[in-house]
């Protein structure tokens, strides 16, 4: 009788192989990341789980396919949290929030850099999104974005451009910075702006983020990333990103 080692990991295995194949290889400039037995791991049991999405996994077509949803979300974040959780069992980040460990992790401790990072980027994430048209921005982050950059085509003409800019794999971001601040700015790999001992002075309060990693899109845009860009748009959940708003201007003590 297989334990529960195995028998996750036989599990995992084979839902990636008929999921994945013949797509067994995503590339961008800082790694390959090949679709094998290490990649697709057992979970491991420990104090951070994989959050559900909140939506099905076709409910943002034709902007994000089923498919490539079903991957990020059921092996691509599923992997992040299994790995920060073995990272984590003989540190003392072991009895922290998520956003405390992000906040407090060093550049030198990796795995927890890249997993804790790649856990909050895409907990988040999943949130920011939703399905059907978003249509234009609502509340008060609306009115705050038409303020800090001229027009919403120009907050969204900068938000693309860091985007697009951003070289291999990464994500885009609108901050609160501590000064209450709203700041276009992007991370390599899955570094947060939580991350103060990371990112310097882009460190903030992430309310908007958009991941760029090549398999947030491949498989529907391949290397077309503006186009992804373009329709992350249309899937945007407003509501969200004003929570996020003010949680942002909480935590460093400013009013909403």
């Amino acid at each position: 009788m297989m334990d529960k080692r195995t028998f996750l990991r036989t599990g995992l295995l084979a839902t990636a192989t008929a999921a994945l194949n013949p797509f067994k290889l995503f590339a961008n400039s800082n790694q390959t990341e090949i679709i094998n037995e290490e990649t697709f791991d057992f979970l491991a049991d420990g104090p951070f789980t994989l959050p559900d999405l909140p939506y099905q996994f076709n409910a943002l077509e034709p902007h994000i396919d089923a498919t490539t949803m079903e991957i990020h979300h059921g092996k691509h974040h599923a992997k992040y949290v299994s790995e920060l959780n073995l990272a984590v069992e003989k540190m003392a980040y072991k009895s922290m929030k998520i956003e405390q460990v992000v906040e407090a992790v060093k550049p030198a401790e990796t795995k927890v850099r890249n997993n804790g990072g790649g856990h909050l980027n895409h907990s988040m994430f999943w949130k920011m999104l939703r399905p059907g048209e978003s249509g234009m921005e609502t509340g008060r982050i609306g009115q705050l974005l038409n303020t800090k950059f001229g027009s919403m085509d120009k907050f969204k003409e900068q938000f693309n451009t860091a985007a697009t800019a951003r070289f291999g794999s990464g994500w885009a971001w609108l901050i609160v910075n501590p000064q209450g601040g709203l700041v276009i700015t992007s991370t390599a790999n899955q570094d947060n702006p939580l991350m103060k001992n990371v990112v310097g002075k882009d460190y903030g309060y992430p309310i908007l983020g958009l991941d760029v990693w090549e398999h947030a899109y491949y498989l529907k845009y391949q290397n077309r990333r503006p186009e992804y860009i373009g329709a992350f748009w249309n899937i945007i959940n407003w509501d969200e990103v004003n929570k996020n708003y003010e949680a942002g201007m909480k935590k460093f003590g400013k009013r909403v």
